[in-house]
């Protein structure tokens, strides 16, 4: 990659994940000299993804990472279901990075540790929030109002949808907006007979298309999915939307980047003078040597939770509980979505229909549920289901009992079909759901993180909400035999759903929040933060879409205020 001897740019990009690599691509395409510092290592596009379609009978274990390896290195990144000994050098090693990590009171904090970050593992789901989203807040009184409305961001929502290519079905519904998309993916035999069930037994559900930022049209550089199958494996062809893929070879082909790996930011370093960053603190992983870098303007992509701990490691004398902190929330009001909550259906009437090819995504059950001011449902908010068709194969009956011939060849035969409704609940914004530093430090001599966080009852009652709908979606669409899964009472791990976002909200009033709406710090106006950190709430639908739209805004206001010499 392209390097520099000089140390001072236009722009500083922190991080080059999904937000990190729309920052360096907008603000290089605009004339920024632009440095991306990437804590990981180098990633090669395709060159790198060594287990992309490696078969799991050429590794240990089936696939499986040594146990032994797992539990000592592993112990958090292992939770995720995209972990496997195939994709092994994309995760985080837990034993060398660690966090304080509470069993009483744990918070899974997922992470990668290349360029390209979690875009690369990414589950790919793409949806806008709606009108309804951003005006949550301010409608029942949970957090702060958002300082922008769905108008606004729209345009910017189209801007990233046509660059990344988002394949999806247009349903006309003010809960989920429709986008700029790609022709959808086609739909299984059994998924076309449980929409016709369920419209006439539950006309407020609506069926659609899984909005996923995978292509079903080729773009410059990028071919469509031949639905190989292993996306969590990295993607060569870049028929998945990575950082890697899309925006990095976008930003460089514009000649204004430079990309460092390796590259720990500790510190920032801020200027009572200018009230502005005046210099980026960076220790190389691999030799331990400390550089600095300056910039006109910064951008903290890095993640929610590592750009928070960033902030609240670069407190000084006048920014005593953080940097940007005036307002005294930066680190609070962290929020995730639930899941793991639903049911299951058994489909026996569909043996002599299979499919072809392995497509990467389900289907999509939009928000159903307090859509209207007249429903009294015990909780406020609302979830949607991700849905999972699959048909089983011999290893389904490999208990089964049996002897010669026909119990072989009862094994050649596919399964029954099943069906699988899973919830996704969206999380209040709450001041006691935090994360802070604690007096450990990492090996780098960086405090570690840790995490106070709980579900809230309103979360509890969504979930019992959840698993009762999920049961009567499943058996109104046909299913023989249905069972729920999921605690309503004890919910998933917070962090499990790697959608944790707040922490260094927006909003108008500098003195309870930390951006203003074009996600600039209030005290410091050459510090922008557009990962998930910035958000006011969570709605209940996969929020990548709406860092990369609010990126993308943000470096459009920020170019035109350096030249106008605002910053």
């Amino acid at each position: 990659m392209k390097t520099k001897t000089n140390n001072n740019f236009d722009a500083i990009v922190i991080g080059s994940g999904i937000s990190g690599g729309w920052a360096a691509k907008e603000l290089a395409e605009k004339g920024l000299n632009v440095l991306v510092l990437e804590r990981g290592k180098e990633m090669r596009h395709g060159l790198d993804y060594t287990g992309e379609h490696v078969p799991t009978w050429d590794l240990p274990f089936n696939g499986k990472p040594d146990r032994e390896l797992e539990s000592r290195d592993y112990a958090i990144q292992s939770q995720s279901y995209a972990f496997m000994a195939s994709n092994i050098q994309f995760w985080n090693n837990d034993r060398l990075n660690p966090y304080q990590h509470n069993p009483d009171k744990p918070f899974t904090w997922t992470r990668g540790d290349h360029v390209g970050g979690r875009s690369l593992m990414w589950g790919r789901q793409s949806y806008r929030f709606s009108e309804q989203d951003f005006n949550a807040n301010a409608k029942d009184g949970h957090g702060k109002p958002w300082p922008v409305t769905y108008q606004e961001i729209a345009p910017w929502y189209s801007h990233v949808e046509k660059f990344i290519g988002v394949n999806g079905k247009k349903e006309g519904l003010p809960q989920l907006p429709d986008g700029d998309f790609q022709k959808p993916m086609p739909w299984y035999h059994l998924e076309k007979e449980i929409q016709k069930k369920l419209k006439a037994a539950r006309p407020d559900i609506t069926l659609t298309n899984a909005r996923t930022a995978i292509l079903t049209e080729s773009l410059p550089g990028r071919s469509a999915c031949h639905y190989c199958g292993p996306c969590e494996n990295g993607c060569s062809t870049g028929s998945y939307f990575s950082s890697q893929s899309s925006t990095l070879p976008a930003a460089l082909a514009t000649g204004n980047v430079t990309i460092r790996a390796n590259a720990l930011v500790e510190r920032l370093e801020y200027d009572n003078n200018t009230q502005k960053i005046s210099q980026v603190c960076v220790v190389d992983t691999k030799t331990n040597e400390r550089s600095q870098y300056s910039a006109k303007v910064v951008f903290l992509c890095a993640s929610t939770i590592a750009s928070t701990q960033l902030l609240l490691n670069s407190a000084n004398e006048h920014f005593p509980t953080g940097l940007a902190n005036s307002s005294g929330v930066l680190g609070h009001y962290l929020m995730d979505h639930f899941s793991g909550i639903g049911a299951a259906g058994l489909f026996t009437n569909y043996s002599n229909y299979y499919y072809h090819g392995n497509r990467p995504t389900g289907l999509y059950v939009p928000r159903f549920r307090n859509l209207s001011n007249d429903e009294d449902l015990g909780f406020v908010r609302g979830y949607g289901f991700q849905t999972n068709t699959s048909r089983s194969s011999w290893i389904g009956s490999f208990n089964a009992p049996g002897i010669g011939a026909e119990y072989k060849n009862n094994l050649t035969q596919p399964k029954h079909w099943t069906f699988y409704v899973g919830g996704f609940g969206e999380c209040l914004p709450q001041k006691r759901n935090k994360l802070y530093l604690t007096n450990k430090k990492d090996r780098f001599g960086v405090p570690q993180v840790a995490f106070d966080f709980e579900w809230s009852d309103n979360e509890k009652a969504m979930a019992k909400d959840i698993k009762q709908q999920a049961k009567d979606i499943v058996t109104k669409a046909g299913a023989s035999f249905s069972i729920e899964f999921g605690d309503d009472k004890n919910l998933s791990t917070p962090g499990a759903a790697i959608h944790e976002m707040g922490t260094a909200r927006m909003g108008h009033n500098p003195n309870q929040s930390v951006l203003n709406k074009y996600n600039q710090a209030h005290d410091i106006n050459n510090l922008f933060i557009t990962d998930g950190s910035f958000m006011a709430s969570s709605s209940c639908v996969n929020p990548s879409l709406t860092y990369m739209a609010f990126t993308a805004r943000a470096c459009d206001y920020a170019v035109k205020q350096l030249k106008s010499g605002n910053i």
